[in-house]
C-alpha cells in the first residue's frame, strides 16, 4: 500500500467532499449542488463504493485527491499533504521527498514568526499609520491578511524563536535569518506569503523608514518551503471567486491584491514582480483558464507581457491584459473609484492584439523602421504560439496593421523560427479550435456514449462508424481505441482497463446515474442519437477547418481539401439515410 491508499483507506470520499459541498443521500450514492457551477438542480454525484466523483454540470470527476486538487487548486502533491494530515498518515514512512516532520518544523516556526510580527505590529506607530491611514486598509483587513511588523533590533525574532524550541538551523531553512545568523527582517511592514492551503511559507517586507539606499521590497529566499517561481500571492484568500467569477486578475503588487479584497474584488493575485512563470500559470490553470494581467504599461511591462504569452499558449491558457486609463495603479484606482476597477476587469484585451496596440502607438509605422521593429516583436511572439490558426490569423492583422503584403511576413516569420539555417515555412496546418461551450457539449456527448457502450457491449456497433480523431476528449478517446480493439470485452478482466481505470469508474458512475433504468430499446434510441450528434459535430468542425485552409491553399492542396470535403458530406448523408 502506498501513501494515496493509505489516505483513500482512512479517509471516505463523501465526508472530504462534505467539507466544500452539502450532500444529501441518493440510493447507494450522495448528490449535491456543483462547487464550480451555478445551478440550481443538484447533479453533483459521489460514490462511496467507487470512491469517486463526478460533477454532470461541468464534466469534471476523479477521487478524493483530484477534487481537493480542483477546489483548493493544489497539485497531486499539495493534496496529498493537506489529506495525509486529515487522515493522520505520515509520509516519512513513504519517502515521499524531504522530510514531512521536518517541513512541518519549518511551517511552525513561520506561523510562530508571523505571531510575532502580528503582536509587534499591534505596537508600531509608524506601521500602523501606514497601513491604516496612508494604505487606508481597516483592522479587519490587517487581520485577514495577517499583517505584520519587524522590530528594527538586530536579534528579537530569532532569539525568541530560540527560546520556543527552535534551532538556529530551523529558522535559517524557513529564511527567516540573515548570513551573520541576524534577523532577515528589520523595521519593515511584513506581509505573510501563504500556501494555497493558507499555510504561511515566507514573507514580503516592505520598508517603512526613508531610506534611499535600502531596497523597498525584500522576500524570503528560496526555502524547502517558498519557491518566487511558483508562489502566487492570496491564492488561498481569492480561489472561490475565482472559481465563480471564472476568471483572475494578477496584479504586480502584494498590496493591490489586499487593497482589492478590501473592496470586495476578490478574484485577484499577485507574482513576485512582474516574472509569470510556467508554473504560476499551472496553478491558477486549475482554477480558471482566463488570466487577466494587470502589469504597469511601462518598458518592464510590457517586456514581462511579451514573454508571458509563449508561456500562457503552452499552458493553455487564455492571457488578456487590463489597462487602467488613468496610468494608475489598482490600489490608486480602487481608492478613487471602485466602480470602475470593477468594469476594467471585465473588459481586457487579449494579449497579442495588446502588445501590437502597444507598439503601434509606439512606434512611427509611416518608416520602414517602425515597421521593422513592430514586425520584429510581434514575429518574435508569434512565432512561439502552438495554435498555427492563430499564427494565421496575427500575420494577417499585422500585414494589415503594416499595409504590407502577407506573404513577406510569412517569410520573415521563417527567418525568426530558424535564424541559422534558411528554413521554408511549412503550409499552415490549422486544427480545429472549439469554442469552451462547445467543446464542453462535444466531451460530454463523447462522455455519455463510452458510457453507454463500455457498460453495454450490445450497443457497440454505434462506434463502428467513428474514429479516434473524432474525438476531442483523452480519455474518451483513449475507451474508444480500447472497445475498437476488444470489442467482446465484459468487463471481467479488470487488469485489461489498469491503464484507464479511474476513467473507468467515472463512466460506470455515469451510466448508474442516467441508463440504468433504462430498458433496451431505449437504451438503443439514446446511443443512435449521441452517435449522430457526434459525426455531425466532428464534420462541421472539420469542414470549418477545411475552409480555413482553403484560404491560404496552393491549387493541389485546394483539390485534396475539397475532395475531403466531399467525403465528409458523404459521411453526413450516409448517417442520415441510416436514422
Amino acid at each position: 500500500m502506498d501513501a494515496k491508499d493509505e489516505v483513500k483507506a482512512r479517509l471516505s470520499i463523501e465526508d472530504v467532499i462534505g467539507e466544500y459541498v452539502v450532500l444529501k443521500r441518493a440510493g447507494r450514492n450522495w448528490k449535491g449542488l456543483s462547487p464550480f457551477s451555478a445551478e440550481k438542480t443538484p447533479s453533483f454525484v459521489v460514490s462511496p463504493d467507487k470512491q469517486i466523483w463526478h460533477d454532470f454540470s461541468s464534466g469534471k470527476g476523479g477521487d478524493m485527491f483530484s477534487f481537493v486538487m480542483e477546489v483548493e487548486g493544489l497539485d497531486f502533491r499539495g493534496a496529498l499533504e493537506l489529506l495525509a494530515r486529515r487522515a493522520g498518515v505520515d509520509l516519512d514512512q513513504y519517502g515521499k521527498g524531504p522530510s514531512g516532520k521536518s517541513k512541518e518544523r519549518l511551517y511552525e516556526v513561520l506561523e510562530l514568526a508571523t505571531k510575532f510580527y502580528q503582536a509587534h505590529f499591534a505596537r508600531s506607530k509608524t506601521a500602523l499609520e501606514y497601513v491604516l491611514k496612508k494604505r487606508a486598509f481597516s483592522k479587519q483587513t490587517a487581520l485577514e491578511w495577517r499583517l505584520g511588523y519587524s522590530p528594527n533590533t538586530g536579534n528579537a525574532l530569532t532569539d525568541f524563536l530560540k527560546n520556543k524550541g527552535f534551532t538556529a538551523n530551523e529558522i535559517k531553512l524557513a529564511g527567516l535569518n540573515n548570513q551573520r545568523g541576524g534577523d532577515m527582517f528589520r523595521g519593515r511592514l511584513q506581509i505573510p506569503l501563504c500556501d494555497p492551503s493558507g499555510r504561511v511559507i515566507g514573507f514580503t517586507a516592505r520598508l517603512l523608514a526613508d531610506d534611499p539606499q535600502a531596497p523597498k521590497y525584500i522576500n524570503t529566499p528560496s526555502t524547502p518551503l517558498y519557491d518566487k517561481s511558483r508562489h502566487v500571492y492570496g491564492l488561498h484568500l481569492a480561489k472561490e471567486s475565482i472559481r465563480k467569477s471564472k476568471f483572475v486578475v494578477l496584479a504586480e503588487g502584494n498590496l493591490d491584491v489586499i487593497a482589492s479584497h478590501q473592496a470586495g474584488v476578490r478574484q485577484v493575485v499577485a507574482t513576485a514582480g512582474t516574472a509569470l512563470t510556467e508554473p504560476h500559470l499551472k496553478a491558477l490553470s486549475r482554477l480558471t483558464g482566463d488570466i487577466r494581467l494587470c502589469f504597469d504599461a511601462d518598458k518592464a511591462g510590457i517586456a514581462a507581457t511579451e514573454r508571458a504569452i509563449p508561456v500562457a499558449a503552452k499552458v493553455g491558457v487564455q492571457l488578456s491584459i487590463i489597462t487602467i486609463p488613468s496610468g494608475k495603479d489598482p490600489d490608486e484606482l480602487i481608492k478613487q473609484n471602485v466602480k470602475i476597477w470593477e468594469e476594467i476587469i471585465t473588459k481586457p484585451q487579449y494579449a497579442v492584439d495588446w502588445l501590437i496596440d502597444r507598439y503601434s502607438a509606439q512606434l512611427d509605422l509611416t518608416t520602414a523602421v517602425g515597421k521593422k521593429e513592430l514586425s520584429d516583436v510581434v514575429l518574435r511572439v508569434v512565432r512561439q504560439l502552438p495554435d498555427t490558426v492563430e499564427q494565421d490569423h496575427y500575420i494577417g492583422k499585422l500585414a494589415e496593421t503594416l499595409s504590407v503584403n502577407k506573404q513577406a511576413l510569412t517569410t520573415k516569420l521563417s527567418g525568426v523560427a530558424d535564424e541559422t539555417t534558411a528554413v521554408r515555412r511549412r503550409p499552415v496546418q490549422i486544427q480545429p479550435e472549439l469554442p469552451d461551450k462547445d467543446r464542453f457539449e462535444r466531451e460530454r456527448i463523447e462522455e455519455h456514449l463510452i458510457a453507454l457502450t463500455l457498460m453495454q457491449p450490445k450497443l457497440r456497433s454505434h462506434l463502428y462508424q467513428l474514429a479516434p480523431e473524432m474525438f476531442v476528449n483523452a480519455s474518451s478517446r483513449q475507451v474508444f481505441e480500447f472497445l475498437a480493439e476488444h470489442p467482446d470485452y465484459d468487463g471481467t478482466d479488470k487488469q485489461a482497463v489498469q491503464t484507464f481505470a479511474e476513467y473507468a469508474k467515472i463512466l460506470s458512475l455515469v451510466y448508474e446515474t442516467l441508463y440504468q433504468d433504462l430498458d433496451v430499446h431505449e437504451l438503443g434510441y439514446e446511443a443512435t442519437r449521441l452517435q449522430t450528434k457526434l459525426i455531425a459535430q466532428y464534420v462541421r468542425t472539420e469542414k470549418h477547418r477545411l475552409v480555413a485552409q482553403l484560404q491560404t491553399a496552393e491549387p493541389k492542396q485546394a483539390e485534396a481539401l475539397l475532395r475531403r470535403a466531399a467525403e465528409l458530406d458523404e459521411l453526413l448523408r450516409s448517417k442520415s439515410k441510416e436514422d
